[in-house]
């Protein structure tokens, strides 16, 4: 039985906390809430941070003939953001807390004692008073530099409803692919069964693909009484193996498990999986052995009000990213609806997955550990999740970061990433051993706690030039570059006011939409430019300048060190100014051309000039070609061509580039002849069956 659709809400009091959940209180004056939803997309609670009560009523399910000896009815509630205490029919079931996974109350002998019932649920998400001390696992929805800081997610969010079992539940399953190959894969299980007494269960397990069933095997246990952990393994011959889009096909299996009391089914579970194997190490990551160089991009909720986000929106983030090249998407500091889930699995995308924590905690170690080994149970089955990560930036960022107390924090042992991310680091490990965990994100790499970087060359820090330098002089900050970009204004952007140029309301602005005022000014001051319009084309234009190089120069790096990258960010959740290259309404900015341009399967890239020469200095740039195609480009030629005011030099190169690899083919050398204006710089790669194209330009300046 669906309990969505028409429920009652009231903003709490200390005398209705008392009251509210009594079946006989009059509810006609709350208002009328549609669940699934967020309270503040509900004029009645527009600005509210609760806590809220909730009330639904509804009638004892009709079954007919269903009078099975043992029958148990279950009252599960999918979402609930973010505490939770919840009554039926007065009687207090319990207290939940954690917005992604679901909460389940055994309710069989209250719904017998009457035929008509109230649901009651206390909902609580706190605003923090302290953001360097957070107690709510929210992640990115309470505390983020692209949502709102006023909005609240609180609500119950995801779906409420009743369901019945046998005497022998499957209170959780956790299904994870071990290890897989062209002749074996192995997946091993993980299950909580529940009996109200002790007894002898069968537990039958089938897989099957698109070739029909795999396999099927049963097994006995004998159970006490309450929860029992089972653990078990099963190989499958033969295996059709899942592969990201880039390397094969993504073929899906059903596993059914199914717990059985006396010969009868009691309960069952259904997932979908895929096989395959993903290992990485020095952030180099290989799927079912082959190697492959991780383009990707940083993903936040699809929409700031996650739960009324439709799965065709859901969808679309996933197709939009394999449209632009990617192979990864991180799914940064939050935890998605399944949609997102189940279109990464059938569209071959692989997922960094964060755990919800975003910057710097409270004492929260144990709540984080528990709901590590829930995000595994609720998300292990899914090929797609290539790696976990436990907690993104867990030190205070400031800006400009070259300051001693930013070193210090980064290096130095702080609790949340010297105790709470190693603990949600052992969680995760315990929980998955089949996949990669990273412990937090964003900490400059050192052998103690150090992981991926975050290099805002061009935003933060220095000038964007200054990213290829940096990481040759510390190469182990390209090991794998998470986080990089500059912020844009999008086309539509009602809400900046354009009318009001040049004087527009910046701290609203800045507070409501994101909008970094003070790096604008040092990178694209406003008053440079006459019109809002040329000031937002700049903005664009200067956020795909950084995309393009900080990609081109990463991919030249390809496994010498760098394993990847995840440009910041793919789309916003919200109307802002952000990093994003896709607006809320998934509208492209010049970024997103410029990003698809770079994480094309070929590319052939130059070192990259300086923006100004004067007659006869030096031209010194090395020309290389990045392929991640699995076969090697024979016959490629490679024409490249400086022209300049009434003049120009060619060059061409051929030969043969290795499969999944980056190769210098050439140099173009010359000095800058006398010609004041541009001067440019053309590549054009061919071979059998395809071609790639890259323009440089610069200036040569009176002498």
């Amino acid at each position: 039985m669906d309990l969505g659709g028409a429920w009652r809400a009231i903003a709490a009091d200390e005398t209705l906390r008392r009251t509210f959940s009594d079946p006989d209180l009059d509810d006609t004056e709350w208002a009328e809430i549609t669940v699934p939803h967020h309270w503040r997309s509900h004029e009645a609670f527009a600005a509210s941070d609760g806590p809220l009560l909730y009330r639904r009523r509804f009638d004892s399910p009709a079954r007919g003939d269903q009078t099975e000896p043992g029958w148990r009815t279950w009252l599960q509630l999918d979402g609930l953001f973010y505490q939770g205490d919840v009554w039926l029919d007065g009687s207090y079931l319990g207290d939940t807390e954690g917005y992604f996974f679901p909460h389940a109350f055994e309710v069989t002998e209250a719904l017998a004692q009457r035929s008509e019932h109230v649901l009651a649920v206390e909902l609580t998400c706190d605003r923090p008073d302290d953001t360097t001390a957070k107690r709510n696992l929210t992640g990115v929805f309470q505390h983020w530099d692209c949502i709102d800081p006023d909005w609240n997610p609180g609500g119950i969010w995801r779906p409420v409803t009743l369901f019945d079992t046998g005497p022998v539940r499957v209170a959780k399953l956790r299904v994870l692919c071990a290890d897989a190959n062209e002749e074996r894969a192995t997946l091993d299980f993980g299950a909580t069964l529940d009996v109200p007494q002790a007894a002898l269960v069968s537990v039958t397990t089938a897989i099957s693909g698109r070739r029909g069933l795999a396999i099927a095997r049963t097994s006995e246990h004998p159970l006490a009484a309450g929860a029992n952990e089972l653990r078990w393994r099963v190989p499958v011959e033969q295996p059709d193996l899942w592969w990201p889009h880039a390397l094969g096909d993504q073929p899906l299996y059903d596993v059914t498990v199914t717990a059985s009391l006396d010969g009868a089914a009691s309960d069952q579970r259904t997932v979908r999986t895929g096989l395959r194997q993903v290992r990485m190490r020095n952030f180099i990551a290989t799927v079912n052995g082959e190697r492959l160089f991780l383009k990707g991009s940083n993903q936040g909720p699809t929409r700031r009000e996650l739960g009324e986000a439709t799965p065709e929106q859901l969808e679309r983030d996933v197709t939009l990213a394999r449209e632009a090249g990617l192979d990864l998407l991180r799914v940064h500091g939050h935890i998605s609806r399944p949609e997102l889930y189940h279109a990464a699995d059938r569209h071959g995308m692989l997922l960094w997955q964060d755990l919800p924590l975003q910057w710097r905690y409270a004492r929260v170690r144990r709540q984080a550990m528990r709901q590590a080994a829930e995000a595994v149970d609720l998300l292990g089955h899914h090929p797609s999740i290539a790696l976990w990560c436990g907690h993104n930036e867990p030190v205070a960022i400031e800006h400009p970061v070259r300051t001693v107390p930013f070193l210090a924090r980064q290096i130095l042992p702080t609790w949340n990433k010297s105790v709470l991310d190693r603990s949600i680091h052992r969680a995760l490990e315990k929980a998955d051993p089949s996949r990669p965990v990273v412990a937090h994100s964003g900490v400059l790499p050192h052998p103690a706690w150090g992981t991926d970087s975050h290099l805002y060359y061009g935003w933060y820090v220095g000038e964007e030039r200054e990213f290829p330098a940096v990481l040759a002089r510390f190469p182990v900050l390209a090991r794998f570059v998470s986080e990089f970009g500059a912020q844009a204004v999008p086309d539509e952007a009602p809400w900046c006011h354009p009318e009001r140029w040049p004087d527009l309301d910046w701290e609203h602005l800045g507070r409501a939409y994101c909008l970094q005022e003070a790096q604008f000014a040092r990178y694209l001051p406003p008053s440079s430019f006459a019109t809002f319009d040329q000031w937002r084309e700049a903005t664009q234009a200067y956020q795909a300048q950084v995309v393009r190089y900080h990609v081109e120069t990463l991919r030249r790096l390809k496994y010498r060190p760098t394993g990847g990258f995840c440009q910041f960010l793919l789309g916003d959740s919200q109307p802002a100014v952000t990093w994003s290259v896709l607006d809320d309404q998934r509208r492209p900015k010049a970024g997103w051309s410029a990003l698809a341009a770079a994480c094309a399967p070929v590319i052939v890239v130059a070192d990259r000039p300086a923006d100004t020469y004067r007659p006869g200095d030096d031209l010194h740039l090395a020309v290389h070609v990045v392929s991640d195609l699995r076969a090697p480009i024979a016959d490629a030629v490679c024409d490249a061509v400086v022209s300049w005011t009434g003049g120009s030099r060619s060059w061409r190169f051929t030969g043969q580039v290795d499969p999944d690899s980056c190769a210098r083919v050439g140099l173009v050398h010359l000095a800058a002849p006398d010609a004041p204006g541009p001067i440019n710089l053309d590549l054009d790669l061919t071979w059998p069956g395809g071609k790639a194209h890259n323009h440089y330009v610069s200036q040569i300046a009176t002498k």
